[in-house]
């Protein structure tokens, strides 16, 4: 017996040393991409590129020679232009942001339009008594879409820009604003649909509904009624549900960042992971009614306790409430700490040796950007906003000039989880009319040039949130 006893804990240990040696042989096997266990996207409101990083060193920047910034924009309420300037406000007012202001502050290439389009929105702003979401009537600011904010403003951000991966040819994935490029973001399109059958959407992105329209169908859908807003077509949870992979879309309690239509003022709108609207669309996706997914739409704090132990699902999607958002009127330093502590809580947790944070901006906010978008559809792309990535992996000081839009996060998470699946009717199982599977444009890069998968997975490097003024940005 004892014999016995002794020969089956040695084939114990021969079969465990074994099994242990096939699974390290599996973890060791893992390669490229497929580091990556866990993609965070944490999307910020309302900012250019050039505002935040027209001066940081080595990129495509605000333009200046030997006498300074070259740029001078006409400005329609003066018979002199302006010019680019440091802002030290912590407050901006920027300016409207739809897609006609779009077109007028692109003009045809020119990029000269964007002093016109703040004039016409101070022209256009009633302020009345409830107007809290307008810095127009709540901050009396004059036009300042010419200004930028460098390391004295924004310390954390140009600290990840020098240790990780800036962008600086990230464009918004349609030339709108918020609700069409929220909707971009999970699905790659935004559109207008007229019953829960995907062949029935048509391509919208002015923004197909406003928030109030929203918060009804939501109730019509809880009362057990068809709502009369439907997301039919088929967002990026419909192919993840399929391949079996976790995601969860994480939403910050409080008010919505922006107007429910892309109006100048209104009274403020609530905002929970229960309350669908412009930055919580899932739960109006069919695809997501009809999987049973909808309690995936969870609140901030619980992705920050995922982060913190370990748990983060295969996806995940951050978006703000109207305090953290960086959307005027609010502060540009209080959404740079609410960042800040989120990549904290990913970087002290078990999971940040195979996560990659990808942070963005949503949309321009009408405030100045030199580069013109470059042609992709009849949707975008928009203007260029700013573009992170903070990963063990990335490239340490690595500034990326590929032409990139959100839609390379699809595409990235695709490649990385979903075997190369595309968004696309005519493989996915769904057939809606989108004029262009997005992830497949010539112009797009690929986001693995922003990671070296050869290096060891680099330490946290864990900031304040509260910290001091970086130096001024050498002229």
């Amino acid at each position: 017996m004892r014999r016995l006893l002794v020969l089956c804990a040695a084939i114990e240990i021969v079969g465990g040393s074994l099994f242990g040696a096939r699974a390290g042989a599996a973890r060791s096997s893992v390669t490229g991409i497929h580091k990556i266990k866990h993609v965070v996207v944490i999307t910020q409101e309302n900012r250019s590129f050039d505002e935040y990083f027209g001066m940081f060193p080595g990129v495509d920047g605000l333009p200046r020679d030997a006498s300074g910034f070259t740029s001078c924009l006409p400005d329609p309420a003066s018979s002199e232009c302006q010019r680019p300037y440091h802002d030290p406000n912590d407050v901006n007012g920027g300016a409207a942001h739809g897609a006609p202001n779009s077109t007028t502050a692109v003009n045809g290439g020119k990029m000269d339009g964007f002093v016109q389009v703040a004039r016409d929105s101070v022209a256009a702003a009633k302020c009345g008594p409830n107007d809290v979401q307008n810095p127009l009537c709540t901050h009396k600011s004059d036009v300042d879409v010419m200004g930028y904010h460098d390391a004295r403003e924004i310390p954390n951000y140009w600290r990840y820009g020098r240790d990780f991966v800036l962008q600086d040819h990230l464009f918004e994935q349609v030339r709108s604003w918020s609700l069409p490029q929220h909707l971009f973001l999970v699905s790659g399109w935004s559109a207008k649909c007229a019953s829960s059958q995907p062949s029935s959407c048509t391509n919208q992105i002015g923004g197909p509904y406003t928030s109030r329209q929203i918060a009804m169908a939501l109730r019509a859908q809880q009362q057990g009624s068809t709502p009369d807003i439907q997301f039919a077509w088929t967002d990026l949870t419909s192919l993840l549900h399929k391949h079996h992979v976790s995601w969860r879309y994480y939403v910050d309690h409080g008010t919505e960042p922006d107007c429910e239509n892309d109006e100048a003022t209104c009274v403020p709108v609530a905002q929970n992971r229960a309350t669908p609207g412009i930055w919580n669309p899932l739960p109006l996706f069919t695809d997501v009614e009809q999987n049973k997914q909808v309690a995936n739409v969870q609140a901030v704090a619980k992705f920050r306790k995922a982060a913190r132990s370990g748990h983060l699902p295969a996806v995940s999607w951050v978006t703000p409430n109207q305090v953290h958002s960086e959307h005027p009127p609010a502060s540009v330093h209080v959404g740079q700490a609410w960042v800040t502590g989120l990549i904290n809580d990913v970087m002290r947790g078990p999971n940040w040796k195979s996560t990659a944070i990808f942070l963005n901006w949503d949309d321009w906010g009408g405030f100045y950007d030199h580069v013109a978008p470059p042609s992709v559809d009849i949707n975008g792309y928009g203007i260029r906003v700013p573009g992170l990535v903070v990963s063990p992996y990335a490239r340490r000081g690595y500034v990326d000039h590929q032409t990139l839009s959100q839609d390379a996060y699809l595409k990235f998470i695709e490649d990385d989880f979903l075997g190369g699946a595309r968004l696309d009717p005519t493989t996915d199982g769904r057939s809606d009319p989108r004029p262009t599977v997005r992830e497949n444009a010539s112009v797009l890069g690929d986001l693995t040039a922003d990671f070296d998968f050869s290096q060891q997975p680099r330490r946290p490097i864990v900031l304040s949130t509260n910290p001091r003024p970086g130096p001024a940005s050498e002229p």
